[in-house]
């Protein structure tokens, strides 16, 4: 019986790491959302493809990895991914090809005639990873955040405040 008790402590122990660890790899990506709700990693950010976007690579629901890069850097054909902000203040992500680059106005022009200043630039993709954003707009939703990450962490409090409770109270007569 002693044995079992070990085991599952051990199990259950193993299981509160890894939801742990989930739990502040989600706090972290969070926190470090920019002004336009896109997670920003030093010059990479995580973009979530939530709309159609007129490009073959990109399909709704893939997480793409975009590299911030410097007008220096822009050359004229290369894909960029930038903010669209309308006339409500709701935010977008647009994705066109560099048709002129004005290094003295520090913006660009893509090439179907658009105009952004670097400013609202996000970057050239790096990587692509299909089918995944769809999981993190989940996670990183208000609700999901609540029912994945917050729900769980009180109930797994209260279950170790039950246990400690439990032990205090009953943990000298299991001894004896």
């Amino acid at each position: 019986m002693k044995a079992l008790k070990i085991i599952k402590s051990i199990i259950l122990n193993i299981l509160l790491i890894i939801y742990f660890s989930f739990v502040v790899c989600m706090t972290v990506l969070l926190l470090n959302f920019n002004d336009y709700g896109i997670t920003e990693l030093g010059d990479t950010s995580l973009v979530i493809i939530k709309d159609e976007i007129s490009s073959e690579i990109y399909e709704k629901g893939d997480l793409v990895f975009v590299e911030k890069k410097s007008i220096n850097k822009l050359n004229v054909g290369d894909e960029v991914f930038t903010y669209q902000i309308s006339t409500d203040n709701e935010v977008s992500i647009d994705l066109g090809k560099v048709g002129e680059i004005h290094a003295d106005e520090d913006a660009i022009t893509f090439e179907n005639g658009s105009n952004y200043s670097m400013d609202f630039v996000i970057g050239s993709a790096n990587k692509v990873h299909k089918g995944v954003g769809t999981y993190l707009s989940v996670i990183e939703s208000k609700w999901g955040f609540l029912f994945i990450v917050l729900v769980p962490s009180f109930l797994i409090f209260i279950y170790e405040v039950y246990t400690l409770i439990v032990e205090i109270k009953y943990g000298d007569e299991e001894e004896k």
